[in-house]
């Protein structure tokens, strides 16, 4: 979006190097974008179109936990591990994002690096573990009954996690979603909060998003109405020259489109990470703000929406699952102090705003670099990234 739009007002806050959720220091991510299926070897070309986004916390996420919450906007979506989430405000799991019919697979994939890694001497798991993995529905571009996502996309998907800038657009879990009616994916943003003076801690705010809601009328760039705009220069070209056969066959294909996402009409995933020490209510407070962020993309959360936050804090490392005092094992009975740091809640505002922002630019990053695609009988065109930027100018 920025490269689009230079002088788009995006907030006060600046963006860490890469814009990313990699920018925040010890997080990892890997995207994987699926067009074949094990379980369909010979599908026509377009019917596999998903994939897998892999969020590591932190590199050693089996044995040190990060503090994190989860806030459900509206719940017509799936996210594993979200009770124990709530109960513990700790995550010692990768986070996954799918498709919706990729959740059993990434569930057992977790399980299966986990075991490969972490088993005793005698083979087996002496551990607890909940795997976290969320998931948006990509149907219309992808034929879900062929189970493309495996295990081994998320043993791999771990393995090959590292810091470098998220891949945004059709990729990873956002392979094959839709966003207001234009091809959505996967987004990312960030944002660096500066000491006051120059003197304390810089600490890094970003967001990656899994976009697959909305109505074309409704999207929105900084205010301005975009997707009314095309929505509305659409339609009227077709009905001046309902007959073109090309228009006819545009207008045919939203409708399509419109009519794919009214049943259905979507969800989106917001990941939130920084390295601020948040105790877990912070975490959730912050994640309620990315609705902010949605909210000015054009999101209001239909019914059958699947609109789920989670937000995690590397600041903070908790041993699990050993609980020790002095360096020697305790028994679990006998309460031990845990050494934290914790932000003052009166000084977490420019966390609430800058995540904010870090949504909305993420999701506008994940429209402006997705591409049309055709899939599963279906297509779906990216958004006029010319139209966009001559609307636009009235607005900068």
């Amino acid at each position: 979006m920025r490269d689009l739009l230079p002088g788009l007002f995006l907030g006060d806050y600046k963006t860490g190097p890469k814009n990313s959720l990699t920018d925040v220091p010890g997080v990892l991510v890997s995207t994987q974008s699926i067009h074949e299926s094990p379980n369909y070897p010979n599908a026509p070309a377009g019917d596999i179109n998903t994939g897998v986004t892999t969020i590591l916390p932190r590199k050693d996420w089996f044995n040190k936990s990060s503090y994190a919450s989860l806030f459900s906007f509206n719940g017509s979506g799936e996210c594993t591990g979200s009770h124990w989430l709530n109960e513990t405000g700790l995550l010692n799991s990768p986070i996954i994002l799918t498709g919706s019919f990729g959740v059993g697979s990434a569930y057992n994939g977790i399980y299966e690096h986990a075991i490969r890694e972490h088993s005793n001497e005698a083979g087996k798991a002496d551990w607890f573990l909940l795997p976290v993995v969320a998931e948006t529905f990509d149907g219309f571009l992808h034929d879900v009954t062929k189970f493309a996502v495996t295990p081994k996309h998320i043993v791999d998907g771990i393995d090959s996690a590292s810091d470098a800038p998220v891949q945004e657009g059709n990729t990873g879990g956002g392979t094959g979603m839709i966003c207001s009616w234009f091809k959505g994916g996967t987004g990312s943003s960030s944002r660096v909060l500066a000491p006051e003076n120059g003197t304390g801690k810089a600490y890094t705010i970003a967001a990656l998003v899994q976009t697959n809601y909305g109505k074309m009328p409704d999207f929105r760039i900084a205010g301005a109405p975009v997707g009314r705009h095309i929505w509305t220069e659409q339609k009227r070209m077709y009905e001046a020259d309902p007959t073109n056969p090309e228009l006819m066959a545009n207008a045919e294909r939203l409708f399509k489109v419109a009519e794919a996402k009214d049943k259905k009409e979507g969800s989106i995933v917001i990941i939130l990470a920084t390295d601020a020490p948040l105790h877990p209510t912070q975490l959730q407070r912050v994640a309620k703000r990315a609705t902010c962020g949605m909210s000015r993309a054009g999101g209001w959360g239909s019914n059958s929406s699947g609109d789920l936050f989670l937000a995690f804090s590397t600041g903070n490392s908790i041993e699990l699952p050993k609980v020790m005092a002095d360096g020697r094992p305790v028994g679990r009975w006998n309460p031990v102090k845990e050494g934290i740091e914790i932000c003052h809640d009166d000084t977490i505002n420019g966390l609430f705003e800058a995540g904010a922002d870090a949504v909305e630019e993420a999701i506008y990053n994940a429209v402006c670099m997705a591409e049309t695609m055709d899939g599963n009988g279906n297509k779906v065109e990216a958004l006029d990234l010319n139209k966009t930027k001559e609307f636009m100018q009235k607005y900068l």
